[in-house]
């Protein structure tokens, strides 16, 4: 307990998910938190994202623990909404040490317009970057910062065992997405590192939250079936990792992201963190 104590944790992405994970167990760890999420669908996105009631919810199970949290209907894509949340949110709670940079989608399909590769790139690397970037003038030696990203990002897009793993144009922009993260963030760890402020990115596998639970992705993991179900699909989601699973669960990736916060991380910077079950030994990243 209290390995984050007295610190303040942007989160984006933050309504459900990994994102609610992450502020759970950070306020549980006794941070308090800032959770952002855009709220509404993206138009080439098929399955439905985060609510308004999802948002509030993840307050108040912050709250729930005891801590603060101040949360905002916050689009990633549009810098200066961004700044101008960020900035009235650490006014209030005084410091910002910690950016989980986690807000995403994966828009799959053959049928997705070129829109679903803007709307993938735009929120799952410029809104990485818009996020980043408006949290840097509020950050101070012992900050952290963390991106999500994905070991499926990192595989070629002809997939492994011959599919294509990434399915469309959407599936194109969420893999040069999490392709560039990579290089970011090591040039970023880079940058900052003579101002003690580390960088690190951590990729899940296949992570259970309402993007892997979703049409989409079913159809990407059994292109074989004209409308696969979840249970036609978890047939073959073991196929992806060296360990028997077919997924991780969300609080495996905020085990990782407590312990980047915190300071038993302070000299942990430019890594590329797999939370994987071994997929990328699988997929030779």
């Amino acid at each position: 307990m209290n390995r984050v104590a007295g610190k303040v944790v942007l989160i984006t992405g933050a309504a459900r998910g990994q994102g609610r994970s992450h502020a759970v167990h950070l306020a549980d760890e006794g941070a308090d938190i800032i959770a952002f999420d855009l709220c509404e669908d993206v138009a080439s996105n098929e399955y439905p994202l985060a609510t308004e009631a999802d948002l509030e919810e993840t307050g108040r199970l912050v709250e729930k623990a005891g801590r603060r949290v101040v949360t905002a209907k916050v689009d990633v894509r549009d810098r200066a909404a961004l700044q101008r949340e960020l900035d009235a949110a650490v006014a209030t709670l005084g410091r910002l040490d910690v950016v989980v940079a986690n807000a995403g989608i994966a828009p799959l399909g053959n049928d997705v317009p070129v829109e679903g590769f803007v709307d993938a790139f735009d929120v799952d690397f410029v809104g990485v970057i818009n996020t980043i970037h408006s949290a840097l003038p509020h950050l101070d030696a012992g900050a952290s910062i963390i991106a999500t990203g994905s070991v499926a990002g990192l595989v070629p897009q002809t997939g492994l065992n011959g599919q294509q793993a990434l399915q469309g144009p959407g599936g194109d922009g969420y893999g040069l997405a999490k392709k560039m993260l990579w290089t970011y963030t090591n040039s970023l760890a880079l940058t900052l590192g003579p101002k003690s402020i580390r960088v690190n990115a951590i990729h899940p596998t296949n992570c259970n939250t309402d993007m892997l639970q979703s049409p989409p992705m079913f159809r990407t993991f059994r292109p074989d079936l004209e409308n696969p179900t979840a249970e036609d699909a978890k047939v073959t989601f073991p196929f992806m990792q060296a360990m028997p699973t077919p997924w991780v669960e969300p609080e495996d990736i905020s085990h990782a992201v407590v312990f980047l916060s915190s300071d038993e991380s302070r000299f942990v910077t430019g890594q590329q963190l797999r939370v994987d079950a071994g997929a990328g030994l699988k997929l030779g990243v």
